[in-house]
């Protein structure tokens, strides 16, 4: 497993491909880049260490990219990158590789609970800006140091389909 080191950005990402929320002027704080988009492989993912936690980074065959937490809710393992990414009837997904799970790469709820309680994984606006990923996490109930936050807010950008 590869994991990348993100450092925050002072600059602006200028171009989102189509994201709610575009991080432009004062509302650019807080995006930290995390790596090219070319770093990110089609259809896999990729785990990346922000602010003293894990997340995961995914490509869709269709160029976007999402980000959630690495942690699998159900197992609490930090292995969500290792995923099957796919889809649901043109929802985005990944698969948790320990037991099973689907998640919806948008909003990070539980597709497939596997008989178990529904859980939801974290999910984190992503942008996308000459060619560089950016992921803002999500803040609220974030304990400090911590990169788990509230599902609620989800705003994925599409990436370069190069």
């Amino acid at each position: 497993m590869t994991l990348m080191q993100a450092t925050p950005d002072a600059g602006n990402p200028a171009m989102t491909s189509g994201s709610a929320g575009a991080p432009d002027g004062p509302a650019a704080q807080g995006w930290i880049r995390v790596c090219r988009v070319d770093d990110l492989l089609v259809e896999r993912g990729a785990a990346a260490l922000l602010g003293g936690g894990q997340i995961a980074l995914f490509r869709t065959f269709d160029g976007r990219i999402f980000a959630t937490d690495q942690i699998d809710p159900f197992s609490g393992a930090a292995v969500l990158s290792r995923g099957i990414v796919g889809d649901r009837g043109g929802v985005p997904t990944v698969a948790s590789p320990m037991y099973k799970q689907v998640f919806d790469l948008r909003t990070g709820a539980c597709l497939d609970t596997q008989g178990k309680e529904s859980l939801t994984v974290t999910v984190h606006p992503v942008a996308v800006a000459d060619g560089d990923v950016f992921v803002k996490l999500v803040t609220g109930s974030v304990p400090a140091g911590s990169a788990h936050a509230d599902p609620a807010h989800a705003a994925p950008a599409e990436g370069d389909a190069r």
